[in-house]
């Protein structure tokens, strides 16, 4: 009996045919660099899903007016306001990944993560980061009655007065808030929560003396607070803040509380990585630019640099933070 020696045959493309598919990939890529080389050809759209006013849109509009003197191409704001910004998100989602089609992402896209149950798209998995822009600090702000004058005698006394202080917040699900459940959790205190439509409401009860406490974006409390009608106990950062330098920050008290809001642009989860990084490398200039962080001090923002990257790290670790305390408080939306 012989013992067949013939080699088997490897599997596989015919040498021209792989040299073509070969060819093929390269002029793909070279392609796709002259595309990004070439990007913006046209007008961009940044899709903001809060009405025209707001920090996100004036900031929005910051980076665009940079983003178009830059890149030489319009960077066009498109305020499409509904469902607290999930709207927005879904369009931008559903467009086509070419870079002209961007969404300015807030806290509130973290938040909505967890809050709706039946969203259409997936904030940390549909979208590209492209990057931050800005970071927003809170406060803690009382009545004046309100006996306390720091955080651990605020403590003390709610927790001698068990669900007899009212906590103000501008809604279900907003950054006040889940800033005040994140301080009950951490604190065990029990507080009352009263939501308004908006921060301004709210504040007018609060100074009027209906409720005793807010934890409060700083811009719309920093002059409240410097015309002595609202003392603030603590900001929400993890350090102090240059504006209220006599303010400590509540992390001082309770060892890893922090809540700031925040924004930046994504794109469709598909969008070059070239292109991605051509709007990382502007922004960043933005950013650094001394009279860009002038303006975003005068709206209570601090710039948000960073990395594509970090940028993606920060939604994603976001969600799943704001995530635990919406479950843990069991929040629903309006």
């Amino acid at each position: 009996m012989t013992q067949d020696r013939t080699k088997p045959k490897p599997m596989g493309l015919p040498r021209r045919r792989l040299l073509h598919f070969a060819a093929g990939a390269a002029a793909w890529g070279v392609s796709r660099r002259a595309w990004a080389q070439s990007y913006p050809a046209r007008p961009v759209r940044i899709v903001i899903g809060f009405a025209a006013g707001g920090v996100a849109d004036i900031v929005a509009r910051l980076i665009g007016q940079w983003l178009s003197e830059r890149l030489g191409q319009a960077f066009v704001i498109e305020n499409r306001p509904g469902a607290s910004s999930n709207l927005a998100a879904e369009a931008v989602a559903n467009a086509p990944a070419d870079g002209y089609t961007l969404l300015q992402v807030t806290l509130s896209n973290a938040i909505n993560a967890t809050l709706y149950q039946n969203l259409k798209f997936n904030i940390t998995s549909d979208f590209a980061p492209i990057a931050g822009t800005n970071r927003t600090p809170g406060v803690m702000v009382v009545n004046p009655s309100v006996p306390a004058k720091t955080v651990p005698e605020f403590i003390a006394y709610a927790k001698s007065n068990p669900g007899k202080l009212n906590n103000a917040s501008a809604g279900p699900g907003s950054a006040s808030h889940v800033y005040g459940e994140l301080f009950k959790m951490m604190s065990g205190v029990d507080l009352v929560h009263v939501h308004y439509r908006g921060s301004n409401p709210a504040l007018t009860d609060l100074i009027g003396g209906q409720l005793q406490v807010m934890f409060d974006p700083l811009p719309s409390s920093i002059h409240h607070i410097r015309a002595g009608k609202l003392r603030p106990l603590a900001v929400t950062t993890g350090t102090r803040l240059e504006v209220l330098p006599d303010t400590p920050a509540v992390a001082e008290f309770l060892p890893g509380y922090e809540a700031t809001t925040w924004g930046g642009l994504v794109a469709p989860k598909e969008t070059p990585a070239e292109i991605t990084d051509k709007l990382n490398k502007e922004i960043s200039g933005a950013l650094a630019d001394p009279s860009i962080k002038g303006r975003l001090g005068e709206l209570g923002a601090m710039a948000l640099e960073g990395s594509r990257a970090d940028f993606g790290k920060l939604i994603a670790d976001e969600t799943a933070k704001w995530g635990r305390v919406i479950r843990a408080a069991n929040i629903r939306p309006e």
